[in-house]
């Protein structure tokens, strides 16, 4: 296996590469060790721009002082509306340095939702990112009476704007200036006073129950955490990363701004959502970390783009992939793989795997990260065939990020690994429920004691929600959520997770929820991938006239049965899926059936489409 990649270069590291026990303490370090060294970089108009470790600290030091003029308190909180971007970051640091508390919103957020969390925050300064972000703050404003000001990163469209409680970003950095000069000492005082047990940010969770709720994390818990994600696999200034995710969750915020930080990985940001395939294949990231929606959507790029190409290619790359499944089998198997087979592996990769990976933009890559819901384990496997190790991580807001983690020395597909050795981690005896306890693990919800009272066992273990199992190994597998766990009519335990695993590796299916909880049998509503699907209709010529009547084209329904039969063989008959229903509504993350991490929400999903449900199990009805 070693000879197949560097597993020198996946090593952990286990002693601190950066010092202090706060995220402000750790930055500041950062900012004097690696001064002219880059850390930043974004794409303005077509052009990469970099920003050091010296230009950071200095637009960091002056949105503090602004803050500060502004009569921004410790213990007060800032809000921060916007997509991933570099503002996000330069926010993030100045509310903390200033002691304050950070907290992001989803900028798929409707006003009513930001309505909701700046005032579950007691947020008294927001800053948004442009006129349509602004636009949601004033219109609940005066909803919101702690809310003392709002800063906008980008004025374009607001020039004539007069409203003495909105400001620019390049205004409140002039008043920190202003600020600074007068009060050389003041952030440094702030930062010096900060202690590792004061709360640092908010994060909330998505809401697929009832509305958000905050989990606090303190600075200590942040410092013990980002330094204990360096022992899962290490990350050095030398490497490349991206950020794309959005930073209010914890997987970016952890995974990347913060790990970053710490280990001084340059942080790439791309220009925007829909520009994330071609800024992977200029920025050729060395780590890149994602959630399997992103991973799902190369493999269908690769697979319709190769349905497009030539017969000679098209065989090429059976035989490439091929070669590539031979050693990730071996590899997965713990077993060596022959001299004549590795020969045959780079002459795969020499004549084709190669080029895929180019087309990705993962030919650097060390390694892949996957986390922050399930993936088919037949896509990591892919993806070890193409010759670069994808390791899965499982945690949640809760515990900080990931809380187990696969060892590159021994990757277990459809597992989520061991412990990751900065926690603990077991199974509830009764339940079989997966249950952490360590200091990264978050200090409670906001406002919320008996939530929070009712989130952790009698001797102070979270409780996960998750249900799973353990290995020999000590390896995790995640079962299901405790409360999704289906038992149908004839009191089968069916894991609708894994059913649906199986339907997202279709590169036309982009999510799925099974359905069948006392039930005679299962059946499924599916939301399909427009884009490929579309792409299949035109090849294929099928009319259609909007995204309903592509749903309902027989051609696509017909698509789709294919794709469903094709996973039913994989399972036994109790656990076949009978009927489908196809969504034929085109949803985005402002969609109250999505999460702001673009999942469907399951119960609200049965709900809503309850009607169309019971059609699929009426005697002698037939799937739509």
């Amino acid at each position: 296996m070693s000879n197949l990649w560097d597993l020198s270069a996946l090593q952990p590291v286990t002693h601190s590469v950066l010092a202090g026990d706060t995220i402000p303490a750790m930055f500041w370090n950062a900012v004097q060790e690696r001064g002219p060294k880059v850390w930043l970089r974004e794409k303005e108009l077509g052009i990469w721009r970099s920003w050091s470790w010296s230009q950071v600290g200095e637009a960091v030091r002056e949105i503090a002082g602004g803050l500060m003029a502004l009569g921004f308190a410790p213990g007060e909180c800032a809000s921060i509306l916007s997509n991933t971007n570099v503002e996000w970051v330069l926010a993030d640091l100045a509310v903390l340095s200033c002691g304050g508390v950070a907290n992001g919103i989803y900028p798929t957020d409707a006003p009513a939702q930001v309505q909701y969390l700046s005032e579950d925050s007691a947020t008294c300064v927001l800053f948004v990112e442009d006129d349509e972000q602004l636009d949601k703050a004033l219109e609940v404003r005066a909803q919101l009476p702690r809310l003392r000001k709002v800063v906008v990163f980008d004025m374009k469209g607001l020039r004539g704007l007069q409203d003495p409680d909105v400001l620019g970003l390049d205004e409140l950095r002039a008043l920190g200036r202003q600020w600074n000069a007068a009060h050389p000492t003041a952030l440094d005082e702030r930062v010096a006073a900060l202690r590792p047990e004061d709360v640092a940010i908010l994060v909330y969770t998505s809401g697929t129950t009832g509305k958000p709720k905050g989990a606090m994390h303190t600075h200590g818990a942040l410092a013990y955490t980002v330094r204990g994600n360096n022992t899962l696999v290490a990350r050095s200034e030398q490497d490349e990363a991206m950020c794309f995710l959005p930073l209010c969750h914890i997987a970016e915020r952890m995974g990347g701004e913060y790990f970053s930080l710490y280990t001084g990985a340059k942080l790439n940001f791309v220009e925007n959502p829909d520009t994330v395939p071609e800024n992977v294949r200029e920025i050729a990231p060395t780590v890149f970390t994602a959630v399997p929606r992103v991973w799902e959507k190369f493999y269908s790029g690769v697979t319709i783009a190769l349905k497009e190409s030539s017969r000679l290619q098209q065989a090429a790359y059976a035989w490439a992939i091929g070669v590539g499944m031979q050693i990730a089998e071996r590899v997965l198997a713990g077993q060596p793989v022959p001299a004549g087979l590795k020969a045959r592996f780079r002459l795969a990769r020499w004549l084709v795997l190669d080029n895929v990976r180019k087309m990705i933009g993962i030919h650097r890559a060390r390694f892949l990260v996957t986390g922050a819901a399930p993936i088919s384990p037949e896509l990591i496997k892919w993806y070890l065939a193409l010759g670069v190790p994808m390791l899965e991580v499982w945690g949640m807001t809760e515990t900080c990020g990931a809380a187990t983690g696969m060892l590159p020395a021994r990757i277990k597909p459809g597992s989520i690994g061991p412990a990751t050795r900065f926690n603990e981690v077991r199974l509830d005896p009764e339940t079989g429920e997966i249950q952490v306890r360590g200091p990264n693990v978050f200090k409670g919800y906001l406002n919320l004691p008996d939530k929070t009272a009712e989130t952790f066992t009698e001797d102070g273990w979270l409780r996960t929600g998750d249900v799973g199992t353990v290995d020999g190994d000590g390896y995790f597998r995640i079962v299901d959520r405790m409360k999704d766990i289906i038992i149908t009519a004839g009191g089968k335990n069916v894991t609708p997770s894994e059913i649906e695993n199986e339907l997202k590796f279709s590169p036309y299916i982009t999510d799925a929820v099974v359905i069948g909880d006392q039930r005679p049998y299962l059946t499924v509503i599916i939301m399909i991938d427009q884009e490929n699907v579309e792409k299949y209709a035109q090849d294929h010529d099928v009319p259609f006239s909007n995204y309903a009547s592509l749903t309902r084209a027989p051609e696509v329904q017909a698509l789709i049965q294919g794709v469903i039969d094709e996973v039913n063989r994989k399972f036994a008959r109790v656990e076949q899926i009978k009927k489908f229903f196809l969504l034929d509504t085109q949803l985005t993350a402002e969609d109250e059936e999505l999460t702001p991490t673009m999942k469907l929400k399951r119960k609200l999903v049965q709900t809503k489409y309850a009607e169309q449900i019971e059609a699929m199990y009426r005697s002698g009805g037939a799937a739509p």
